[in-house]
């Protein structure tokens, strides 16, 4: 008997044939309720692809992605399930890059991201609709519900590290459903921050940045002639009925559009790479933000913070007194200065000098006042606990000292601690540090007036 030889190409082709046969088989089986058989159908798919789903056509991929998807919904592994039917929307989102690599196999890579990583080179661009998304609705929906319910309850009871996989959860099973709704996927990363999961967080909000998202939203409502109340309508619903006018059902037409998360994205994100110590990455996104917001005192305050702890602190300082000395009226250079020369005790004065002419420039500069507020005043609990120490050996002429330093202090301090909270009237830090100093100061009237004020703020907060 002759041996038979099949080249690598022939071989790779036969590979794919079985794993289409198998994926085409999964599919069917999923449809009918059937998941052992679709798992074995994958699993033997699985095993001679691997990870090299690039290896598969986007139609086949499609398959793929809803059957696997399908089988792990079904099993109660929702999150895993919702993660695959999810990559369906993104066949449709993304262009296909196709090709062949240097084994001369056909391969499919989703996105220019990927194809890009992939080096390989002479791809075409390509675009595919997905056929599957119709199917899914039955499925998804009930579980939609279950896990918004689910994730809503564990974020109002502040269980926040359940909340922000559910809301991921949620934000992929409606993405898989053809609805890309990124205000889910923006839930999962707040309530990953307040979770203290940094990681997870940031890698949401990285997502959300890389994607464009802004956050902004049109409402559109009218009120039901009928019920009386006021409702939300869709947009080509509200306009049909505004067309309409007097005699149709609907009257007082409104729209409001939200506010813009989309600097808040980027100072948040910032903060967080900078809390797990990934400096470089959050000088490199402070550059990309600063472009587009270049009014944020924020990311210009962890600017300084960022180049602190990468150790770039000279280079900063170097950089921000060449601006400063071709635009000596840029108010945000002389906090970031200032915000530099603060972090070293030998250049406080100068630290002070700089903040001084940040608020002189921008008067209203909350931030300038609040950090001229607190390097005037110093570090008043150890002034206390030095006082103390020193008493309690003895040394009474030295403590009296202490005391008196403590007490010049506090009254440079107060006019600008004013100043701060005309800035800010609603920053609790200042009503409360007003009342502490007024007390210090021996004002008794302005400290009963902020005493009130900050226990009406604090109730406000509750």
């Amino acid at each position: 008997m002759k041996k038979i030889f099949l080249s690598a190409a022939m071989l790779t082709v036969a590979l794919a044939f079985g794993q289409k046969k198998e994926i085409a088989a999964a599919v069917k089986a999923i449809d009918a309720g059937d998941i052992a058989t679709t798992n074995a159908q994958l699993a033997q798919a699985e095993s001679t692809m691997g990870n090299k789903t690039y290896l598969l056509e986007p139609a086949v991929l499609e398959q793929y992605y809803y059957a696997k998807g399908l089988a792990l919904l079904k099993s109660g592994k929702t999150a895993q399930g919702a993660s695959y039917l999810a990559k369906i929307n993104d066949l449709s989102k993304n262009k296909i890059y196709v090709g062949k690599d240097s084994s001369k196999n056909k391969v499919y890579y989703v996105g220019k991201t990927v194809a890009d990583e992939s080096g390989v080179q002479g791809l075409k661009e390509e675009s595919y609709n997905p056929t599957l998304t119709n199917k899914l609705a039955g499925s998804i929906n009930p579980v939609v519900e279950s896990a918004n319910k689910a994730a809503l309850e564990a974020y109002n009871t502040k269980k926040y590290a359940e909340a922000a996989p559910k809301f991921q959860e949620v934000y992929d099973l409606l993405k898989a459903a053809g609805q890309d709704n990124k205000k889910y996927l923006y839930y999962s990363g707040l309530t990953y921050a307040l979770a203290d999961k940094k990681k997870e967080a940031t890698e949401v909000y990285m997502e959300l940045i890389n994607s464009g998202f802004t956050g902004v939203e049109t409402t559109y409502t009218a009120k039901n002639k009928k019920s009386n109340e006021v409702e939300n309508l869709e947009k080509t619903t509200w306009e049909l009925y505004k067309k309409i006018g007097a005699s149709g059902d609907y009257s007082d037409f409104k729209t409001e559009t939200s506010k813009s998360l989309e600097q808040e994205l980027y100072e948040t994100t910032v903060a967080l790479l900078i809390d797990t110590d990934r400096s470089e990455e959050a000088l490199a996104l402070i550059e990309k933000g600063l472009k587009k917001f270049p009014a944020s005192s924020k990311l210009s305050e962890l600017q300084g913070t960022a180049y602190f702890k990468s150790g770039k602190t000279n280079e900063f300082v170097a950089s921000l007194k060449a601006q400063l000395a071709k635009n000596p009226n840029d108010a945000t250079s002389w906090y970031n200065l200032g915000v530099l020369q603060s972090k070293d005790p030998a250049t406080q004065a100068e630290a002070a000098a700089s903040y001084k002419k940040a608020v002189e420039i921008n008067p209203k500069f909350a931030q300038a006042w609040q950090n001229l507020t607190y390097l005037t005043m110093g570090d008043d609990a150890k002034s206390v606990d030095d006082y103390n120490a020193t008493r309690k050996a003895g040394k009474f002429e030295e403590a009296n000292k202490i005391i008196e330093a403590r007490r010049g202090r506090l009254a440079a301090t107060l006019p600008y601690a004013e100043k701060w909270y005309q800035a800010d009237p609603e920053n609790l830090d200042a009503v409360s540090l007003l009342k502490g100093l007024y007390l210090s100061n021996k004002n008794e009237a302005k400290h009963q007036e902020f005493k009130a004020k900050e226990a009406a703020m604090k109730a406000a907060q509750k």
